[in-house]
This record gives C-alpha cells, sequence and structure tokens, in this order.
C-alpha cells in the first residue's frame, strides 16, 4: 500500500511538472500576457491583450506553429508596477513560460525588464514608450515608438503643421510616460523656434487643473501639449474649454478612446499614434476587418499593438526555428517586415524604427471620430 501511495505521489508530481513545463512537456506553447486588465487604463490592456489573442488564434487556425499551438495565459497587473512583477514571477516560475507580452504603459514594464532579463525570458511590450524600457537588456524588446520620437513628433507637427509658434504644457509629473513625452517635446519645439509660454506640471490622481489652466491662459499660447492618459485629458479639454482656451490642443497616443469618453472640447484635438483604424494598407485593413468580426467593436492602435507584438514574437520563433529564448532573442532583433502598423525593424536597443501616424479628432454624423491627417517618419 505504501509503495502504490508513494507512485501516486511521483506521478502527480510528474503531472504537475508536466504542466507547469507548458511548452516542453505537452503540443501547446504558453505565452505569458501582463497588461493592466482593470483600473485607470484598462482600455489599453483589454485591447493589448485582444490583439495579441487574434494573432494566437489564427496562427491556430493556419496549423499552429513549428508543429505545436500557442495559447495565451493572461495576467491583471492593474497598471501597478509592484503587480507586474508579481505577474511576471508567477507566469516564470509557476506556469514556465519563456515569452511575454506586456505591459502597456512604461512604469510596470520597466519594473518587469530587469526581471526578465536576468531570468533570460523575453518580454516585449506593445506600448511602453519610455526610452529606458528596454536598456535592461537583450531580452527587451518593444513594438512602438519611444517617447522621445513621439515628443519630436508632437513639436514638430505643432509647428510646422499647425504653425504654432507658442506652447503650453501641462503634464503629469509622477509618471514616467507623461514627463518622457513632456521633455522631448519641449526641447524639440524649441530647438526648431518656437516659445514655451507656460510649463505646467501636476500630480497623479489631480482631478482638478484649473489652477494651472489660469497660468496657461494668461500666457496666450496656440497649442497645448497634453501629454496625458486620456481620463485626465478628458478632464483637462473641458477645463480648458471652460476657461476659454481655444488653440489646437495635441497629444500622444495615450489619447487612445478619448473619443469614447470626452465631448466637443477635444475638437482641434490631434496625437500622435501606432495605428491609423481608417487605413487603406492592405494588411492593416484585413486586421481592422478581423478584429472587428472577432470582438464586435473597432480596433484601436492598442489593438494593432498587441496583434503586432504577438506576431513579432511568432516570427522570431519561426526564423529562430526553435523555442529556446536565447535563441529567439537573436532572431527576434534582426526581424525587417510589414506589419499592421507598418514597417518594423529593430534598433541596437531592440526599439521599431517605425513611423508614427498623427489623427485629428473630428465630428461625423454627430459622433467623434479619430481621423488620419499625416505621417511622421523618423529620420
Amino acid at each position: 500500500m505504501k509503495k502504490i501511495l508513494v507512485l501516486f505521489v511521483v506521478a502527480l508530481f510528474a503531472a504537475g511538472m508536466a504542466f507547469a513545463g507548458g511548452a516542453q512537456d505537452s503540443d501547446t506553447v504558453t505565452i505569458g500576457a501582463i497588461f493592466p486588465l482593470s483600473g485607470g487604463v484598462a482600455f489599453y490592456g483589454n485591447e493589448s491583450r485582444d490583439g495579441a489573442l487574434l494573432a494566437i488564434e489564427e496562427i491556430n487556425a493556419a496549423g499552429g506553429l513549428l508543429g505545436k499551438k500557442l495559447a495565451l495565459l493572461s495576467e491583471d497587473d492593474e497598471g501597478d508596477a509592484a503587480k507586474a512583477v508579481n505577474a511576471l514571477t508567477k507566469l516564470t516560475t509557476r506556469n514556465k513560460v519563456s515569452f511575454i507580452i506586456g505591459s502597456s504603459t512604461s512604469g510596470p514594464t520597466q519594473a518587469m525588464s530587469t526581471l526578465a532579463q536576468r531570468n533570460k525570458v523575453i518580454l516585449i511590450s506593445p506600448s511602453a514608450t519610455n526610452e529606458n524600457v528596454t536598456k535592461a537588456g537583450d531580452y527587451v524588446f518593444r513594438a512602438c515608438f519611444i517617447d522621445p520620437f513621439q515628443g519630436v513628433v508632437g513639436a514638430d507637427f505643432a509647428y510646422g503643421t499647425l504653425r504654432s509658434r507658442r506652447a503650453a504644457i501641462l503634464y503629469d509629473a509622477g509618471a514616467d510616460y507623461n514627463t518622457g513625452l513632456a521633455d522631448s517635446f519641449r526641447k524639440q519645439f524649441r530647438a526648431v523656434g518656437g516659445q514655451i509660454v507656460a510649463d505646467e506640471a501636476y500630480q497623479t490622481g489631480d482631478v482638478d487643473f484649473n489652477a494651472q489652466i489660469t497660468r496657461i491662459r494668461a500666457a496666450n499660447p496656440d497649442v497645448v501639449y497634453l501629454p496625458n492618459y486620456y481620463n485626465d485629458v478628458s478632464l483637462q479639454a473641458k477645463q480648458l474649454r471652460d476657461q476659454r482656451v481655444t488653440c489646437a490642443l495635441v497629444g500622444g497616443d495615450g489619447w487612445d478612446s478619448l473619443t469614447d469618453n470626452a465631448g466637443d472640447e477635444i475638437l482641434n484635438g490631434f496625437w500622435s499614434s501606432g495605428f491609423a483604424s481608417d487605413t487603406t494598407d492592405p494588411k492593416g485593413v484585413a486586421f481592422v476587418k478581423a478584429f472587428q468580426t472577432r470582438f464586435n467593436r473597432p480596433a484601436s492602435q492598442f489593438a494593432a499593438l498587441g496583434y503586432d507584438t504577438m506576431m513579432l514574437v511568432i516570427d522570431g520563433i519561426k526564423a529562430a526555428g526553435s523555442f529556446d529564448p536565447s535563441v529567439v532573442k537573436n532572431a527576434m532583433a534582426k526581424l525587417s517586415g510589414t506589419y499592421v502598423t507598418g514597417n518594423i525593424r529593430f534598433d541596437s536597443d531592440r526599439n521599431p524604427i517605425k513611423g508614427a501616424a498623427i489623427l485629428e479628432i473630428v465630428k461625423q454624423n454627430g459622433k467623434l471620430v479619430n481621423t488620419y491627417k499625416t505621417t511622421v517618419n523618423p529620420n
């Protein structure tokens, strides 16, 4: 009886190890996903997760990858750095995943990057734009442009296309993403000949910006740069317009979903995006149609970036002919091709070299929508 019990325990242990090993011991390879699926920026995370899921479903429907099916195991970091690190630890130790996509914002992603590098797990973010994210090492990638480029794009667009000469900035001083965009916009706008007439900061969680806006109004800018997330921008735009600041508003990709969370106060607003849903590019058109069919809602840039992030991992595995992350990372670094969000190749820090679309918020048939304005490409 004791011998039978021992054998039973050993069998259970072996089964547990097989389950934890995932890719090594079954016909399914599990890829981890860490996103803010709840909380203030949940829109970003859910969109990217669903974009990645669509990519996996398409690969599986086409026969799989290197003879195996793919599965996505998602964790919610709630936009919190500590929770993102805990999620990565769980996925790598308990679930034994070797590839993780996430997170949506820079703080949680950067918090995970050192641990991913130390554990030799590939981490690739769809939308973490802070330039320091990939500096942890050669296992860390991203699918989006970086903050300096996005800030430069905003400044060049404001100065060159909008003919603005006097800019005000209102940004969250407590967030890496916001300060990164503000810094690069400030430097570039001055470099091209513009003047920063008001430079106002606030703290994460603030909802009353009237004191800062009073000073902005007194400075009489012809553009206000708002490098903030959509939930803050919806309040800021309303308070700006209430104080009769009627000039153009410009921001970054954190504005995605703003049209669903604000009113006419965001008209005459422009923002840099990784994707334009009204694209005419065949690959982009096919993705928009497939996403709408699968999830019964329009595709955002975060959905497109989530899809491309997963496809970059998949293409890296294909190129390597292996699921070994130490081999795949080298293959990924050499990728160069056409994806939903444009042509992508990586620089030496594993940041994609790609353009940014400028979208304008307009009203069509009584509804606020984002329309493609222009594309700004890297030098």
